[in-house]
Parts: C-alpha cells; sequence; structure tokens
C-alpha cells in the first residue's frame, strides 16, 4: 500500500529549480527520519537527502549544496528544493520513511513517485 505521495516534478532546463513535495496518505504520518530517494535511468534508487524533525539533515555529495530538504510537522508535509539542476539529475524522485546504516532503505512501500527530468 502506498503511504506517501509525490508531486511538483516535472521538465525544466539545467540551472533551472524546482520545488517536489511529500504527503502522506490516510492516517500516515511521517516518520522520523524522512528521505527524499531517486532513481536516475539504468541506476538503482539512492537516497538524496534526509531530515530529522529535529533539523539534522544528509545529503548525497551530488546534490549538497544544491538541494534543500525540508518538513513542515504542522502540515506533516516534506519538500525537497532543487536548485541548479543538472541532467544527471534527471529521475524519479520518491520519499519515504528512511532506515538503515546511510538512511538508504526505506519503511513504507513506494509510491509511483515524481518525474524530474532536466534538459541540457
Amino acid at each position: 500500500q502506498v503511504q506517501y505521495v509525490e508531486s511538483g516534478g516535472g521538465l525544466v532546463q539545467a540551472g533551472g529549480s524546482l520545488r517536489l513535495s511529500c504527503a502522506p496518505t490516510g492516517s500516515t504520518f511521517s516518520a522520523n527520519p524522512m528521505g527524499w530517494y531517486r532513481q536516475r535511468p539504468g541506476n538503482q534508487r539512492e537516497l538524496v537527502a534526509g531530515v530529522r524533525s529535529g533539523g539534522v539533515t544528509k545529503y548525497a555529495n551530488s546534490v549538497r549544496g544544491r538541494f534543500t530538504i525540508s518538513r513542515d510537522n504542522v502540515e506533516n508535509r516534506i519538500y525537497l528544493q532543487m536548485n541548479n539542476l543538472e541532467p544527471e539529475d534527471t529521475g524519479v524522485y520518491y520519499c519515504n520513511g528512511a532506515r538503515g546504516l546511510g538512511w538508504n532503505d526505506a519503511i513504507s512501500s513506494w509510491g509511483q513517485g515524481t518525474q524530474v527530468t532536466v534538459s541540457s
């Protein structure tokens, strides 16, 4: 069953920005930590960024300084602000509760994700 729904993806030019949003379904509440993951063409799903409710964050080296993860505990939503997008950022982005070493594993089932396409 799908626990989170992602939105905000789209097609942008390199150097552009997108803001992704993640919302829980039904009675689902955001886990702590929460993470954004992506699956780029030809690659395995990977952790992009994670955040704890207390503000501690984790970023993949490839996105550090360009992406910012945040959470709104009142709205119970998670966001990913993506700036200076590169063609290599193209992929399907997912949100989920994060677990395991490096937060690389997910707690809940994967949703459909949201497609991000960056053109050069």
